[in-house]
């Protein structure tokens, strides 16, 4: 496999296209392939990984009786223990297992974009600015 050149690396996904792609996963009314769902799970640990140490840093710089920020961190902590459940053998329970990861992502999307005070536009997955609708 090449590697890509320098400076060619893709940008990280904003936490609306992260949200939806959760989104999408839990609304499933039919079981995936496995690989498929591996995959998911897969992407979902690394968005997980990634917005765990961002909503940590944020919560730092506020008080300690920031109700936010508590909750943030009540988010993080069951995000850690769903990341922390081992796979299973059965589709089904698989499935029920990234899905649960996918509702950590979700929650972690919202409470970093709640902390960092962003607006994202569900149609476009644009930021919202002060002065729009």
């Amino acid at each position: 496999m090449n590697a890509a050149p320098q400076g060619t690396e893709a940008p990280a996904p904003s936490t609306g296209l992260i949200r939806a792609q959760a989104t999408w996963f839990i609304d499933q009314q039919t079981l995936a392939r496995h690989q498929t769902v591996k995959g998911f799970g897969q992407d979902f640990l690394g968005y997980l990984q990634q917005l765990i140490p961002q909503i940590e840093q944020i919560t730092v710089c506020l008080p300690e009786d920031d109700v936010p920020a508590r909750v943030a961190l009540a988010a993080v902590g069951e995000a850690r223990r769903r990341i922390n459940e081992p796979e299973t053998t059965r589709l089904s329970g698989e499935v029920e297992r990234v899905k649960r990861l996918a509702r950590s992502v979700v929650a972690l999307c919202d409470h970093h974009d709640t902390l960092t005070g962003m607006a994202m536009c569900l149609a476009c997955d644009q930021p919202i600015g002060g002065d729009q609708a």
